[in-house]
């Protein structure tokens, strides 16, 4: 062997020595995608009277190593296009797209999806079915919903087997779009409790609908027992569309929903629920979720690294 043959080799072989443990990582880190939710610098912006340009929101999320961003209706700056309107589409997947980041998911309320009027119902499917369109336009995987409003009227039965109704043919509407559909619950709705998610589940009888795993939210609907992931396990990791990361002190933020904090600063035991997703094989996008966080940069920072820990222990 030549000596320049053999320096090629060498040094071939240092770069693929020097190569492994970052391919290493990129294989953990492909697990998940990371992504910070909207919801937490529109809560964070009217209710501490702070301001954040998107730009601003955007250059933080693309410098710190998240892939995406979850949309939250009606911020920053109005309601989002229909999908049919595809100058105004493409102008918004622009924005995303010189960030580097995607466009993962959507939230929208449906308070209409368990409506005693059966019209109000099939207006909700529309307005899901348009968001949904939305979504897949704009290269995303998922369509969150959140159900809340008051019973008008109808018993708790009723609610229940009306909003499994919708949803179950909300989740065949993303199914049909390759799109994953997941609802969260939450204490300030008529839908509150652990019983109450394992019964809209049963009642909708759609594999294609998930719940969103947002550890305040269990820990408060199990008790605020500090460990959200043993009802996580309760209902099946398999059930999971995605994760909306957050800790909690198991309170309410003056009266209204969880009480979310930083990761980290709560008793939610967040690397549990973590390692507790990875060995149960859940694969998707985790989200940080600052709702009404004071500063939710920290939030999401501190959220970014309670991730990048759990995957690098793998």
């Amino acid at each position: 062997m030549k000596r320049r043959e053999l320096m090629h080799l060498v040094a071939g072989a240092a770069a693929l020595a020097a190569a492994l443990p970052l391919m290493a990582e990129g294989r953990k880190q492909a697990a998940w995608k990371t992504a910070i939710g909207l919801n937490g610098f529109g809560s964070s912006s009217w209710k501490y009277k702070k301001t954040y340009p998107i730009w601003e929101v955007l250059d933080y999320a693309s410098r710190t190593g998240f892939d995406g961003i979850e949309l939250m209706m009606n911020w920053p700056m109005g309601g989002y296009p229909l999908p049919d309107e595809t100058a105004r589409v493409a102008a918004l997947k622009r924005l995303y797209d010189a960030y580097g980041l995607r466009i993962f998911s959507l939230q929208m309320g449906a308070g209409g999806a368990f409506a005693p009027d059966a019209d109000a119902r099939k207006t909700f499917l529309e307005d899901f079915r348009n968001r949904a369109k939305l979504i897949k336009a704009l290269g995303g995987d998922c369509v969150g919903m959140w159900p809340g409003g008051p019973l008008k009227g109808q018993t708790h039965e009723e609610a229940v087997r009306h909003v499994a109704g919708s949803f179950r043919e909300a989740a065949r509407i993303g199914r049909d779009l390759g799109l994953v559909t997941a609802f969260e619950i939450e204490p300030p709705f008529i839908f509150n409790t652990e019983e109450h998610m394992k019964r809209i589940l049963a009642e909708a009888d759609e594999p294609a609908l998930k719940v969103i795993y947002d550890p305040s939210q269990f820990d408060l609907l199990s008790g605020s027992t500090g460990r959200p992931d043993q009802m996580l396990t309760r209902i099946g990791i398999d059930r999971v569309g995605y994760v909306q990361l957050t800790d909690i002190d198991g309170t309410l933020r003056d009266g209204g929903t969880a009480k979310h904090l930083a990761c980290g600063e709560g008793h939610a035991h967040v690397d549990i629920s973590l390692a507790t997703l990875l060995k149960g094989g859940f694969r998707g996008w985790v989200c940080i979720d600052a709702w009404e966080i004071p500063d939710p940069y920290d939030a999401c920072t501190k959220g970014k690294q309670a991730i990048d820990h759990a995957l690098a222990g793998a």
